[in-house]
């Protein structure tokens, strides 16, 4: 099947991924109604069309707390990639570096910061979590900044965790042969 818009991976997905895992990527918590808003949200995005106008040399260049990036677009923090393919976050900050972009990586990974680096060159940012023991958290950022991380995602809307009604249905758990590889 030849993908032909970012909406066609969502089927492919549902296809290939067991079901707790499709859903665990797929859904939101509560009635999941911010993620529908955010679905929403990008829907009313408009390009606006260039007529008229020379397009032979186009410039999606950007720049990012001063990092210069390809295009205005980053990769988010995505918990426990490894769920639905072996290699995982270090898959996506390979594609991140080759597309010449910033990858950020969840604090909930299933590789470490210092795996991540060390699949090569790239703009890498850690997403962290402010858990209540403060020693966790001041390791976490000191093993990012020392793996060469270049920012800090600060989460803060989670002191506690959304109730994540398809998870639950699920009973879902992380399987067996993988970990938080950054705890």
């Amino acid at each position: 099947m030849e993908v032909t818009n970012v909406t066609e991976y969502d089927a492919i997905a549902k296809q290939k991924l067991p079901k707790m895992v499709y859903d665990y990527y797929a859904s939101g918590a509560e009635d999941q109604w911010t993620l529908q808003e955010n679905r929403n949200a990008f829907a009313r995005i408009l390009f606006r069309p260039r007529i008229l106008i020379d397009v032979s040399k186009i410039d999606m260049t950007t720049t990012v707390l001063g990092f210069k990036i390809s295009m205005p677009i980053m990769i988010a923090p995505t918990a426990m990639q490894k769920m639905a393919h072996p290699e995982g976050e270090y898959a996506t900050a390979r594609a991140a570096s080759a597309a010449n972009t910033i990858m950020t990586l969840s604090s909930w990974a299933t590789s470490s910061v210092e795996e991540v680096a060390s699949t090569g060159p790239g703009i890498r940012f850690f997403q962290l979590y402010v858990y209540k023991d403060r020693n966790v958290v001041a390791q976490l950022v000191r093993r990012a900044e020392r793996a060469g991380f270049k920012a800090i995602a600060l989460t803060v809307d989670t002191p506690r965790l959304g109730r994540r009604e398809a998870d639950i249905k699920n009973r879902f758990t992380l399987p067996p042969f993988l970990t938080l590889k950054n705890f």
